[in-house]
């Protein structure tokens, strides 16, 4: 039986799954969320390598055999070496979805909101390279976006968004992304996993002045095209 896994470092990964799951409702899946660990934003690329071995490791003992790394940090760190360390496995990445928001620019502008290890990953910068260089992309680290969605949706029950919380919540966003429209963005790109789930703020506070690009749906394709090559 074909079985995919998704892990991250917390909930945030949560995003990528439900897509999946709306375009593949009959296959199964598991989802592990290492919040003990998270986030792996700051933490040294060996350290998250490590990580993300043993969450692979945890998903094969489970029956998968699919491996979904659904943490932009973590496929930015570690997903050539579990490609090297466990061949027979195919696994997806995730990258910031730079490439269409560079292409359907009008301005020329671009912004990216990813965790710091996002922006230090090759497929990040290989991506830049090949398909931004005609655009300006302005790369801002929110690392306090994870922070906020695992204090939102990390625990045993969903915090409500409402009151001081979502006040915090939109106060914060509006100070990642005002500087971004000011500067003429028309495209921002949610290239960390736990963004998705502030899509909502980050629209409002955009107002139409810029197209929020969430990669779900295209990583769930991916899953998919996957499945079909390996798994007819």
């Amino acid at each position: 039986m074909t079985k995919v896994g998704f892990f991250d470092s917390g909930v945030g990964g949560t995003c990528i799954l439900a897509a999946f799951r709306r375009l593949c409702p009959d296959v199964a899946t598991e989802y592990l969320a290492d919040s003990a660990n998270g986030p792996y934003g700051n933490r040294p690329p060996e350290e998250i390598v490590r990580l993300s071995v043993a969450n692979t490791e945890a998903l094969l003992r489970r029956g998968c055999n699919v491996i979904v790394v659904a943490c932009n940090t973590a496929t930015a760190a570690a997903i050539d070496h579990l490609r090297a360390q466990f061949p027979a496995i195919p696994f997806v990445g995730i990258e910031p979805a730079l490439k269409p928001a560079a292409l359907r620019s009008k301005t020329g502008v671009v912004g990216v909101l990813a965790t710091a290890g996002t922006f230090h990953g090759r497929l990040y910068n290989e991506t830049k390279a090949r398909f931004a260089a005609g655009v300006t992309v302005l790369a801002v680290v929110a690392d306090e976006f994870v922070r906020l969605v695992e204090e939102w949706k990390g625990g045993p029950t969903e915090k409500p968004l409402a009151g001081a919380f979502r006040d915090r919540v939109e106060r914060t966003v509006r100070a990642k992304v005002e500087p971004l429209l000011k500067a003429g963005a028309d495209k921002i790109v949610l290239g960390c996993t736990h963004f998705p789930h502030l899509k909502p703020i980050i629209e409002q506070v955009c107002a139409g002045r810029a197209e929020v690009i969430d990669p779900s749906d295209a990583v769930a394709r991916q899953i998919r095209k996957v499945l079909a090559a390996r798994f007819p």
